[in-house]
Formats: structure tokens, C-alpha cells, sequence
């Protein structure tokens, strides 16, 4: 089975493109959802978050997230802890879904993750779909989206590797800061590519 990558910045469209392959048959492994789910209530990887950033799972026993995320954006070493929990359970997962999906048959899948090229996850993947838009575009996109001001969107796009940086490791660059009818159709020039590689 080949397994393409899926990644681009914040605010770039990312959702829209995996739709827009979805909708062609492809299916797709979502770093995000299996993110959610391994920091479920009553997993490991909850407990150890627990132990670890005290005052983060509520009384229910599930993960306060703005908590957690206050702890972590703005400091690397304690993003680096929570990495290390939730990282290798990540890479397990998506390793058991990629399994799957090959044994079902199926020809080809998409990996949807943020921190493709970050984390490394591209190395050993049959090609990387990059989406990118004009910074301005991101910087709109996250104000309406997040209520966020200018100055806390753009502190967002800054925390993240530059698009330009990630353009050295992509197969495909899909820029999404048009029309949805010109992001469509280069998805449809991708996927014509993806098919005619087998």
C-alpha cells in the first residue's frame, strides 16, 4: 500500500484538502483524531499526563485541553514531556491503521499530520502533499476562526516550521489560498498522479 503524507501551517486548509481525497475514495488516517484518542479518558497515556502536568483531567476524568495547552505552548521542555508520552502511542496507532488498511486492500491511504515533517514521519512515506496559503490568508483564517487578534494569529504561524522550509520535503505543493474550485482541481492533478503511479 502506498501511504502519502498530508501536512501543511496552521490555517492553511489542511481539513479541506483531506476532504477533497476522501471524497475520491481515499481513505485517510487523521494524526489528530488518534491524537484525541490515546489522551482518552481512561487510557495510559492519560494517566501519565496526569501525573505528569497535575491539574490538567478534570473530575470526570477527562483531559482539560485549554489547561493543558497553556502549559505547553510557550514552553518547550514541558511540550517535549508531553511529546515523549503521547508521541510513541501516536506512531503505534498509525502504524495499526496503516496495517489494516493495507490488509483490506486498499491501493493507496492518506496520513494526515501537523508535524509530518517536524516529527520526521515523512522519512520512509511514498510522497508528501504539502497545502500552503499567503500568510495573510492563515492570518484571517485563524483570527475568524479562533478569535484571535493579529498579533496572537501571527505568534501561532511563528510557532510553527515555515511553509517555505517544509516546500523542500514535499512531492506536492497545493496551494489553498484561492477559490475552492482552483484548490479542487489541483487536488484532481494530484490524485491523476497518485493513480498513475499504481
Amino acid at each position: 500500500m502506498e501511504l502519502y503524507g498530508l501536512t501543511g501551517g496552521i490555517a492553511t486548509g489542511k481539513s479541506t484538502v483531506a476532504t477533497l481525497f476522501v471524497a475520491k475514495g481515499m481513505p485517510l488516517i487523521d494524526a489528530d483524531v488518534v491524537a484525541r484518542e490515546v489522551v482518552a479518558k481512561g487510557q495510559p497515556a492519560l494517566a501519565e499526563i496526569a501525573e505528569r502536568f497535575p491539574g490538567v483531567v478534570d473530575a470526570d476524568g477527562n483531559l482539560n485541553r485549554a489547561a493543558l495547552g497553556a502549559r505547553i505552548f510557550s514552553n518547550p521542555r514541558e511540550r517535549e514531556a508531553l511529546n515523549a508520552i503521547t508521541h510513541p502511542r501516536i506512531r503505534q496507532a498509525v502504524l495499526e491503521q496503516s496495517i489494516a488498511l493495507a490488509e483490506s486492500g486498499a491501493p493507496r491511504a492518506l496520513y494526515d499530520a501537523p508535524l509530518l515533517i517536524e516529527n520526521r514521519l515523512h522519512e520512509g512515506l511514498s510522497g508528501v502533499v504539502l497545502v500552503v496559503a499567503p500568510r495573510d490568508v492563515q492570518r484571517a483564517r485563524l483570527m475568524a476562526r479562533n478569535q484571535l487578534t493579529a498579533a496572537e494569529a501571527d505568534a501561532r504561524i511563528h510557532s510553527q516550521m515555515p511553509l517555505d522550509a517544509k516546500r523542500a520535503f514535499a512531492t506536492w505543493i497545493i496551494d489553498n489560498g484561492g477559490s475552492p474550485q482552483a484548490t479542487a482541481a489541483q487536488v484532481d492533478e494530484v490524485w491523476r498522479q497518485m493513480l498513475a503511479r499504481g
